[in-house]
């Protein structure tokens, strides 16, 4: 295959064991600075240019898309997918994990595991939100902070409000998290590749420093996760739309917690601590999807004038409890069952015989007015506003 590494930093650890672990396979690849492409519209397809000439074809691109040029960083993979390039990490990948809060309500909606969470804006607001996650000590984190810059341990109530007033005062975002104290400096970073795990290491902090990343002076070590480790890794990266990915996780108390989910992961930590192909891995993983590459199934299936794609809840009570698939209606009424989402499984292309349960999820493809009629109306949160009286008001 013919293979893109984007990347701004061609001699940094990471680029070059990519780039190597390609060209052994025998692939062609290039490292290309990403912000040397222009986005061509012009043109009756999408193109783009590479130092102001059309760019030669493609099998697929591997993003390295820095912080700081995350909004035209993925405006240029968009074009590639646009172009039917293929990418493990899509543009809407990349920056759903780059924005912390964005990646915590995505998460939180699919009822990951994480560290109790807030966001607010008016100061009235803090100290509530101190209080619902939990009370101090609490992590106040900057939602555009990188490899540890912009983590803050704020040991009681007084000094975490006067940090977070500080930071809005000079227009920072902020999240409020709890600090899991069981933990005690350590993490854990799965290295999540396909619908694998790779490789895994543990990263302890240095003295008292409770942060412990690698560029804060942590140290790091090989580590074997357990199946719920791996299996809350994996679908963490397969939810944001990352199929290339660093999963960080507490070990809380009563299971892993994911604090994190990075769509450039750095190998040399890594692939020291664990002494594993890490790069090898995600270059085959590519190599393998080039010749039957995923697709955005949203955008594909809403095409057609009048059908879609939804998400249809099985309420307590409904119908559909305790019937099957085939025996719901659903076929009789244009819809056709794509995925089942039962709690924490998923199950794809679910068999006829599968006997629905309450609160079961079933993302669905077919005729929008059919699918809008099983979505129960939603109760209003409003009050009611009572009716003016026929007359003129009169001042009492």
């Amino acid at each position: 295959m013919k293979l893109a590494i984007l990347s701004r930093a061609p001699r940094a650890y990471s680029t070059q064991r990519l780039r190597t672990a390609a060209a052994d396979r025998g692939h062609q690849v290039k490292v290309l600075d990403t912000l040397r492409f222009a986005i061509d519209l012009s043109g009756p397809e999408p193109d783009l240019q590479f130092r102001g000439k059309p760019i030669s074809d493609y099998d697929a691109i591997l993003p390295r898309i820095g912080n700081s040029i995350t909004y035209f960083g993925t405006a240029v993979v968009r074009q590639f997918e646009q172009m039917d390039v293929y990418t493990p990490n899509t543009a809407n990948g990349i920056s759903n994990a780059r924005d912390k809060l964005r990646a915590s309500q995505i998460l939180a909606r699919h009822q990951i595991g994480m560290p109790a969470t807030a966001f607010v804006r008016n100061r009235a607001d803090v100290r509530p939100a101190i209080e619902r996650v939990g009370g101090a000590p609490v992590v106040i984190k900057l939602l555009e902070g990188t490899q540890g810059i912009g983590v803050i341990l704020a040991p009681g109530v007084k000094v975490a409000e006067a940090i977070i007033e500080t930071l809005h005062s000079t227009k920072q975002n902020v999240l409020i998290q709890s600090f899991v104290v069981e933990s005690k400096g350590r993490d854990v970073r799965a290295l999540v590749v396909g619908d694998r795990v790779v490789a895994a290491m543990r990263r302890i902090a240095h003295g008292d420093e409770f942060r412990s990343n690698v560029h804060r002076g942590g140290s790091v070590e090989p580590v074997t996760l357990d199946k719920e480790f791996e299996e809350l890794a994996v679908r963490s990266a397969q939810i944001m739309g990352l199929r290339v990915a660093g999963v960080d996780m507490l070990e809380g108390a009563d299971g892993p917690l994911v604090m994190e989910v990075n769509s450039s992961p750095g190998l040399e930590g890594i692939e020291t601590a664990t002494n594993l192909d890490v790069a090898g891995a995600i270059i085959d993983h590519i190599a393998d999807q080039v010749a039957f590459p995923e697709i955005d199934v949203r955008q594909r299936l809403t095409v057609s004038t009048g059908y879609g794609v939804a998400e249809l809840l099985v309420h307590t009570g409904a119908d559909l409890v305790g019937r099957t698939i085939g025996d719901s209606g659903l076929e009789e009424r244009d819809i056709t069952v794509l995925t089942l989402h039962r709690g924490t499984s998923v199950i794809p292309n679910p068999r006829r015989s599968t006997e629905l349960e309450a609160e079961d999820r079933l993302l669905c493809f077919g005729r929008l007015e059919e699918m809008r009629s099983m979505i129960p109306a939603r109760r209003s949160r409003r009050r009611k506003v009572r009716k003016l009286p026929p007359g003129p008001l009169v001042d009492g």
